[in-house]
């Protein structure tokens, strides 16, 4: 397809537009001012509107398609959640008006929406307290381990070191090793951390133990018990990765069983856009030992009523985000959990795991399951067999692509090989999780009579299967704009 630029034609208009104003008053310095008109691509009206229609059929996106990705749950982003966040008292308000009296009031509903949330989070997770700071995921991660290792500073621990078991989420060692510390990598046992290969390496130097319950397999960890015991036993912290919490949300809180850690993705488990989709956010909680350590500014509520942000903590790590994060995902998750209630989070959680276990025994017979099992939100299939016909999963989902489908997350988790994950989320339909599985099988099916048709896949799509190393060695850029 064409560029806007590439259909330019000289001349050609589709809008009237106003007489420019010019800068009789002086309201624009000299200086700031174009010297020339910008070029700009010159189309008519109804070139621009077949231009945008062309590409937004080129778009895939939640709204039209599933997404089975394991471990990202791209879920559907209900809409009124967007009138929400669009009402002009949250999109007009400026972060640094004043906070309390006078124009104060101007900034109160935020500032209640701020402390709800984290009121809300609080409760969700058996936490202390949040920060909404953090603006993703692995920036959550990253403030986790900054405040683990503010909390040991403080103490005075001489600890160096953070274990990450092999099945955790895969940002998890990037954010300890930013953080300053050495990580140290465990194996798992039946897709869980093995208690036993854990205390092995734990001694006075480990910082803490980064999980992700139900891990990246899709499997509850079984040992939690001791494990929590085992670490803090040494004077370690553990560290909660929430991006599985939509398998166990209403069903556990993380705090009850010993995490002194978790960041949640609220692009994620609560219904905001996510990816290409929209920013992210990941606010992070911490229990009581921890909670003199957290970001400023602190929202805090006074006798009256009033709510303003509170600077005054000498042992917080700082500021880790402009003002108060990405406010208007927040403002959709606070909608979304006030929406669903306490029942409707639990319904949520529920409907994600049989959605899940439902995929898992419809494929078991034509894929191997590693851990063939009662999983939670997600499961892990392998390839192995295909590929030794020479049908790897990359093939397999490049085959779905020509089907209409999102393909599924591949390669990971490291731990499987041939690895597909996924992950139905608690949104899709019966119907729609059938239509998937039953393309799928007849993928699987052509692996002995046909398997060019698979390794050559897609041939649908705008652009077919590309040499993606050269693609990432030798890149090309052309500007076709000429400018």
């Amino acid at each position: 397809m064409k560029t806007i630029f590439q259909d330019s034609a000289k001349g050609r208009a589709g809008v009237w537009p106003k007489e420019p104003r010019g800068n009789t008053e002086g309201d624009i310095p000299a200086h700031l001012l174009r010297g020339s008109a910008p070029k700009l691509p010159e189309l008519s009206e109804i070139d621009v509107i077949r231009h945008f229609t062309r590409l937004s059929r080129l778009n895939y996106s939640v709204d039209s398609n599933f997404y089975p990705l394991g471990s990202c749950t791209m879920k559907y982003n209900p809409k009124f959640t967007e009138a929400v966040a669009a009402q002009p008292g949250f999109t007009s308000v400026h972060p640094l008006i004043p906070q309390l009296k006078g124009a104060g009031h101007m900034t109160q509903g935020a500032l209640e929406v701020l402390y709800e949330t984290e009121q809300l989070l609080a409760e969700i997770t058996g936490m202390s307290a949040f920060t909404l700071q953090p603006m993703a995921g692995a920036h959550g991660e990253l403030t986790g381990v900054m405040l683990m290792a503010a909390y040991h500073n403080d103490k005075g621990n001489k600890k160096t070191k953070i274990i990450v078991p092999d099945s955790a989420h895969g940002t998890n060692p990037a954010s300890a090793a930013i953080a300053g510390y050495d990580v140290v990598s465990i194996e798992s046992k039946n897709g869980m951390i093995d208690p036993d290969e854990l205390e092995k390496v734990l001694d006075d130097e480990v910082a803490g133990l980064m999980m992700t319950c139900p891990n990246t397999l899709g499997l509850f960890e079984c040992g939690l018990e001791r494990i929590v015991k085992l670490v803090h036993g040494v004077d370690g912290l553990l560290y909660y990765d929430g991006a599985n919490l939509n398998a166990i949300m209403g069903k556990m809180r993380v705090g009850d069983v010993g995490f002194d850690v978790v960041h949640l993705n609220l692009h994620k488990t609560f219904a905001t856009p996510h990816g290409g989709g929209g920013p992210g956010s990941g606010p992070v909680g911490v229990s009581q030992r921890l909670v003199d350590y957290l970001p400023v500014s602190r929202v805090v509520k006074l006798e009256d009523g009033q709510y303003y942000l509170n600077y005054d903590y000498p042992k917080s790590i700082g500021y880790i985000a402009p003002f108060y994060g990405n406010f208007g995902v927040i403002l959709k998750a606070y909608a979304y959990i006030l929406r669903l209630g306490r029942e409707g989070i639990v319904r949520a959680s529920e409907n994600a795991v049989l959605a899940a276990n439902y995929m898992r025994k419809r494929l078991e017979d034509v894929l191997e399951i590693p851990h063939d099992r009662i999983c939670m939100h997600e499961f892990v299939a392998s390839a192995a067999k295909q590929a030794e016909k020479g049908v790897r999963a990359l093939d397999l989902a490049k085959a779905l692509l020509d089907k209409g489908h999102y393909a599924p997350t591949i390669y990971f988790p490291l731990i499987v090989k041939e690895c597909l994950m996924f992950e139905p989320t608690e949104t899709e339909s019966k119907e729609t999780l059938d239509g998937f599985v039953d393309d799928l099988i007849e993928i699987l099916g052509r692996v002995d009579t046909d398997a060019a048709s698979i390794q050559n896949a897609p041939i649908t799509t705008p652009v077919e299967r590309l040499d993606e190393v050269r693609a990432a060695r030798s890149m090309e850029l052309v500007d076709d704009a000429g400018l």
